[in-house]
């Protein structure tokens, strides 16, 4: 009888291990109406952009209740899931937590995660035309997907000003715009078949050989294996908004047309 049982069982359902994409967020705030209001700030022009996807709620960067202080962030983690729910999104981890926090997360249905954050590799400061940058307390979008079996991520939607997607293990192509402010990050190739205005970096972990290409070349900054390049110093005419690539040459980047 216990074999019959065990059978069907084993017909109904399996389990078995799934590699997901997710998006983190960091959080850098604990106050839950700065974070709503940058929140709305951020998203306002691509409100469904996420489209119910998953997200994990990273704490690592949140600072203590009070400047100087010791004493762990507090967090309504129950109004914070309803807060990102609020932009299409689902909840379902948290990470980067201490006990205290760990506990009200569980209390909150949220589950607890290990999941390795993406690399974040330092960027000069920004030239005195910039733009300002974004509030310390804003929250940073991650988008962190593991790159498919044939190694390359495939991006098809704009990344707006703060997002920001690495491909782990492999090449990225994106087929729309990537703004000013937004970060494309891949541990091979970066390819951008739209205008690429935010940050590149190919060979996050070190490939000396990634190369960088867009069909419009406007980068804020363009990085490989650690040597960058920002748009203080202009791209020179034959490249500027025009289709090229970028190589690196013993310790120099390289810029030429397609």
């Amino acid at each position: 009888m216990a074999d019959v049982s065990a059978a069907r069982t084993k017909a109904v359902f399996e389990f078995k291990s799934a590699t997901l994409p997710l998006i983190a967020v960091i959080l850098k705030t604990a106050d839950l109406a700065v974070l709503a209001e940058a929140l709305d700030a951020q998203l306002a022009d691509s409100p469904d952009f996420f489209e119910q996807e998953p997200v994990v709620i990273d704490l690592s960067q949140l600072q203590p209740d009070e400047e100087g202080g010791e004493e762990p962030a507090e967090l309504d983690f129950a109004a914070l899931r309803g807060l990102l729910a609020r932009h299409q999104t689902q909840p379902i981890a948290v990470r980067g937590g201490n006990a205290a926090q760990n506990a009200a997360a569980r209390a909150a249905g949220l589950s607890l995660t290990a999941m390795p954050a993406a690399p974040a590799p330092r960027s000069p400061a920004p030239p005195a035309a910039s733009p300002a940058p974004a509030s310390s307390e804003a929250p940073q979008i991650v988008r962190e997907v593991p790159v498919p079996a044939n190694g390359t991520l495939l991006i098809d939607k704009p990344l707006r000003s703060g997002q920001q997607v690495y491909a782990r293990g492999g090449d990225v192509v994106v087929t729309a715009v990537v703004s000013f402010g937004a970060e494309v990050i891949a541990d091979g190739n970066v390819h951008v078949y739209a205008p690429l205005r935010g940050k590149a970096i190919a060979g996050a972990r070190g490939n000396t050989e990634a190369r960088i290409f867009s069909t419009c070349m406007e980068a804020q900054l363009v990085a490989i294996a650690g040597i960058y390049r920002t748009n203080e110093v202009p791209l020179p005419d034959p490249v500027l908004g025009k289709p090229a690539q970028i190589r690196l040459d013993g310790k120099k980047l390289v810029i030429d047309a397609i």
